[in-house]
């Protein structure tokens, strides 16, 4: 699903011809704004790595040199920078000084450090906050327990497509349907850049939402496996998701019997705080 840009739904790039506001009440006179966010938003997957300007015309369906005459403005306002040697692009460190204005934005991070903490100290093994951000999941805590071997698979900050990750699943499956439709053909390209088939991940979606939790059997890191559940708020709507990853023999299916009641106690917990916190601020 492309729009006049060539770009897929989620990257809100497709600017309507008349009117006011188009579909989604989309504004007009700002397809170079969009397009600016969205190659943001595919640098941010890269992190330190870095993204090929190859992959964000490939993600995008932009023409080489409108990608690279938006990239070239935002390294002059310092969004972007590029590595000299590898010639990869990476989100600059204006965007970082922008966000600490809001930190508290996010306010199921600050709720939920202590939870993640304690089920770190329980089960000894690496466990990560997770929030929806458009048609991506972004890590925004992550906390280690005593195990000696650290499963440390994803990066504070780190972007992905919705889909590609235990996180991601629970945060599609426990949308609402419609909404998580739309997201799977948005990403549909990316998704089969990480080796992924649509309906292989709508049958992992049915599943979690079927179990109430995401589990696979084969993490980011080979040699891991992952387990994540939804946390909602008081009136059960999706804020986040909690993860644990840990070495294959450390999570096994066996084990989930002790975990997924651990999390899942520390996940209404963290609903619970969100509503008291709630309730003061009316």
């Amino acid at each position: 699903m492309k729009g006049d840009d060539g770009l897929p739904p989620d990257t809100g790039l497709v600017e309507p011809s008349r009117g006011e506001a188009g579909e989604g009440g989309k504004t007009l006179g700002a397809r170079s704004i969009r397009r600016a966010v969205a190659i943001l938003r595919i640098l941010a997957t890269g992190q330190e790595h870095g993204v090929r300007i190859t992959d964000i015309v490939h993600q995008t369906g932009l023409n080489r040199p409108t990608v690279h005459r938006i990239l070239r403005v935002l390294i002059e306002e310092e969004a972007v920078e590029q590595d000299p040697n590898t010639r990869r692009y990476m989100v600059g460190p204006e965007v970082s000084l922008l966000g600490l204005s809001r930190a508290a934005r996010v306010p199921v991070k600050s709720v939920a450090e202590p939870y993640l903490r304690h089920i770190a100290e329980q089960c000894g093994d690496s466990v990560f906050l997770t929030i929806r951000s458009g048609f991506d999941s972004i890590c925004v805590d992550r906390k280690t327990g005593n195990y000696p071997v650290k499963v440390l698979s994803i990066e504070v900050g780190a972007r992905r497509p919705l889909g590609v990750s235990v996180s991601g699943l629970v945060l599609l499956a426990f949308a609402e349907p419609d909404d998580s439709e739309e997201v799977l053909l948005g990403n549909e390209q990316r998704l089969v850049s990480h080796g992924l088939k649509l309906d292989e991940v709508r049958r992992r979606i049915t599943e979690t939402r079927s179990l109430g939790y995401a589990y696979s059997e084969v993490g980011v890191v080979p040699g891991t496996r992952a387990l994540a559940l939804p946390v909602f708020d008081a009136d059960q709507q999706l804020v986040a998701s909690v993860a644990v990853s840990a070495m294959a023999d450390r999570l096994s299916p066996e084990r989930l019997a002790i975990l997924v009641p651990l999390i899942r106690r520390q996940t209404e917990l963290i609903a619970q705080r969100l509503s008291e916190i709630h309730t003061r601020r009316r």
